[in-house]
């Protein structure tokens, strides 16, 4: 029985194109057009080329002198604590008993975790982030919940449910149910279209030695997902695992000891490291992600950007906003807190090096740079489209701008989510300033 094939989905998408390439240094492209078909990217060219060969009947959405860039990724944050962003707090173990906590407990019920995943993804979408690595709760229905919205909506998103048999009351697992219900939500899960599966022990304060083996067991017995976790996050955190496990030499061995390091490993915020625990790191291709909003935020500390990036054993990074420890949603402001960061520990973070770790690096750091973080033929269509004459002090500033480099600080330290002019996912407009993406 003979049937006629479906008709792709056709886009083009015209602007100035820039991203990143692996082996450094950047692609500006202007006035170019970028074909997409069934949510890969299909062709680049000089839109005055390009433009008379796209099919009739196909979309053109035009940009003139906007940014066109990947979609921004976002390499940790957490999914129940979009309600106590900004609450204050003495430190991060303070900000936990006191708001994260109390406020985790409400995604038992399912239509609570519904509810927070639609205004959870729609917040990250109007940010431009098409990526995220994301924390759920320690309950399976916060990852049901946030996984069955991703997937509605079509994005790339990692996700898993925190592992934590010594957590506070109503948010305990035990060393059974966490691998129970962890292994359950990866056959329901993982590889799902686009979707992926984070082992998450939330850090070695909530686990039980137990508990921390069971999860490396788990990693290896499925070596496709990837592993998250927090490490050296705040000075009364660390004191507290040395208490708790005195037997490592630092926090590092902890993780280390039960098979949580590897590249496929995620380790948040990595600012109170050794040069033993930095030196394993980069040996076993864990990736440190960085959190400066939220280590400002809670006083957490200042990580050493120049000791993470030793070019004698150099730790592979990534970024993340922390939401809700972090203080923005926003990529654009969280990059240009850690170029501010850098400059007060004697690093120079260029707004280059900045927008090259949101994209093409932080895609790296997941093992998806072959498909994310680029625009390139045969990538996923996950586009922002960002303004850097946005609001009348960008645009006032903008004038006296010279060159890329400008254009970038510009966006980074006076943009925001004003300035995300389009979203799109595989090649179909979801957010940005002229969109409604409340539902």
């Amino acid at each position: 029985m003979s049937g006629t094939a479906p008709t792709p989905r056709r886009r083009a998408i015209r602007g100035r194109l820039l991203d990143f390439l692996p082996e450094g240094g950047y692609r500006l492209r202007a006035d170019h057009l970028l074909l997409v078909e069934d949510g890969r990217i299909t062709q680049i060219g000089p839109a005055a080329a390009l433009l008379p060969t796209v099919p009739p009947g196909t979309p053109v959405d035009a940009h003139g002198d906007r940014l066109l860039l990947p979609g921004l990724i976002d390499a940790h944050l957490h999914f129940p604590q979009s309600q106590v962003i900004a609450s204050p707090a003495r430190d991060l173990l303070d900000w936990l008993e006191r708001h994260t906590f109390p406020a985790e407990r409400a995604f038992a019920d399912p239509a609570h975790a519904a509810r927070m995943a639609r205004f959870f993804l729609a917040e990250l979408l109007r940010q431009g982030t098409t990526t995220a690595v994301v924390y759920g709760s320690v309950h399976a229905a916060s990852i049901d919940a946030l996984m069955a919205e991703a997937r509605a909506r079509g994005l790339r998103l990692l996700a898993g449910k925190v592992m934590m048999d010594r957590g506070p009351e109503g948010l305990r697992d035990t060393v059974e149910e966490g691998v129970r219900e962890s292994a359950e939500l990866i056959a329901r899960w993982h590889g799902v279209d686009r979707l992926g599966y984070l082992i998450s022990p939330r850090f070695a304060l909530t686990s039980s030695e137990a508990q921390l083996a069971a999860a490396g067991e788990l990693l290896a017995a499925h070596p496709s997902c990837w592993l998250q976790t927090h490490l050296a996050e705040s000075p009364g955190e660390i004191e507290a695992v040395r208490a708790r496990f005195p037997w490592a030499r630092h926090y590092s061995e902890v993780y280390d000891r039960f098979g949580l390091l590897g590249p496929r490993t995620l380790l948040g915020h990595c600012v109170h490291l050794g040069e033993e625990e930095r030196a394993r790191l980069a040996e076993t291709g864990s990736v440190a992600v960085l959190c400066p909003t939220s280590n400002l935020f809670l006083g957490s500390g200042l990580v050493d950007l120049g000791a993470l990036a030793d070019p004698r054993r150099p730790v592979r990074l990534a970024l993340g906003t922390d939401v809700g420890g972090g203080s923005s949603w926003s990529m654009l402001r969280t990059a240009a807190t850690l170029c501010d960061v850098a400059r007060l520990v004697g690093r120079d973070w260029s707004p280059i090096d900045a927008f090259r770790l949101m994209t093409i690096d932080n895609a790296a750091a997941l093992g998806l740079a072959d498909r994310i973080g680029r625009l390139e033929p045969g990538f996923e269509a996950d586009l922002v489209v960002l303004d850097p004459a946005a609001t009348p002090a960008m645009a006032h500033r903008l004038e006296r701008a010279h060159g890329l480099e400008d254009e970038l600080a510009v966006l980074l330290h006076l943009g925001d989510d004003r300035a995300v002019r389009r979203v799109y996912v595989l090649g179909e407009p979801v957010a940005g300033a002229d969109l409604s993406v409340h539902r």
